[in-house]
């Protein structure tokens, strides 16, 4: 089971991902941790609303991919090589998208 983030639009599913729990730690490191896990905390329901802070903690990832990479999983679920295109591709789907209802399925 890992993080599922759907974007709607008009009751269609117009974006779908998914990406392990085991990036929690590298995620709240980049101060991504809220945007993708826990949007309603943070009063975020469109994809408008995070897009500055995905943008954000992409540019934190791409700026010291070292001292994210210790953030690596020990069984190679979740890794570094795999959460920046994880996130970059989330961040296009929010532009392209930007009045979808974010959902999240933890």
């Amino acid at each position: 089971m890992g993080l599922s983030i759907y974007l709607n639009e008009d009751q269609d599913s117009v974006y779908e991902s998914n990406i392990t729990h085991n990036l929690t730690d590298m995620a709240k490191a980049s101060n991504l941790y809220f945007a993708l896990w826990r949007p309603e905390e943070i009063n975020c329901t469109l994809a408008k609303d995070i897009i500055i802070l995905l943008e954000y903690g992409l540019e934190q990832l791409e700026s010291n991919p070292e001292y994210f990479k210790t953030f690596n999983s020990v069984n190679g679920w979740g890794i570094y090589k795999r959460f920046v295109p994880f996130v970059s591709d989330y961040i296009q789907a929010c532009k392209k998208y930007p009045d979808a209802i974010i959902e999240v399925s933890r």
